[in-house]
């Protein structure tokens, strides 16, 4: 945008409650105007919430055109080996008709803080993604899992292969090496 077509600033009453160490990048009002879609360098301020989801906590984001749908993530279990088992929680939808950078701001962190990502068949049934995210102000990398819908969860093999997938991610960068 040219010097004299910038967004106007976002009314001070409208903000969300950022860190000290955070900042608003780009924002843009709902359809029905009842809510601003906030993009902070720290994750994803949405109407209706209290708290910002973080870049990590997204599971999914899909920009139509006109609807912003996005996926959050919910932990659901810690399990030993260090990492968090994950589900989607149900997707929120929000009608922007001037969307601004908001699309790609929010495509843009959610890709950037996956530092990897496999999908596995197990060998006990069904599936699982394994993801190691960055959070942003945190040092290292946060081990998801999500298992496909149908997949045992609590079944002790499937436990068991899914611990050694992210050992294996860890330690070498390839768990497909990981005998089944």
């Amino acid at each position: 945008m040219g010097l004299f077509n910038r967004k106007p600033k976002l009314a001070a009453d409208r903000r969300p409650p950022l860190e000290r160490d955070e900042r608003m990048l780009s924002w843009a009002e709902t359809a029905n105007g009842d809510g601003v879609v906030v993009v902070s360098n720290r994750g994803l301020w949405l109407p209706g919430r209290a708290h910002r989801l973080g870049w990590h906590d997204i599971n999914k984001a899909v920009w139509s055109g006109r609807e912003l749908a996005i996926t959050p993530a919910e932990v659901v279990a810690e399990r030993d080996g260090g990492y968090l088992v994950v589900a989607d929680l149900p997707v929120e939808t929000y009608l922007l008709l001037e969307p601004g950078d908001v699309p790609h701001q929010v495509r843009a962190r959610v890709t950037s803080s996956v530092s990897y990502t496999a999908h596995y068949k197990l060998p006990a049934g069904g599936a699982v993604r394994v993801v190691a995210r960055r959070v942003s102000g945190v040092d290292g990398l946060r081990w998801t899992v999500r298992y496909d819908p149908g997949t045992p969860t609590d079944d002790e093999a499937v436990v068991e292969q899914t611990g050694s997938l992210v050992a294996a991610a860890r330690d070498t960068g390839d768990p497909g090496a990981v005998p089944d």
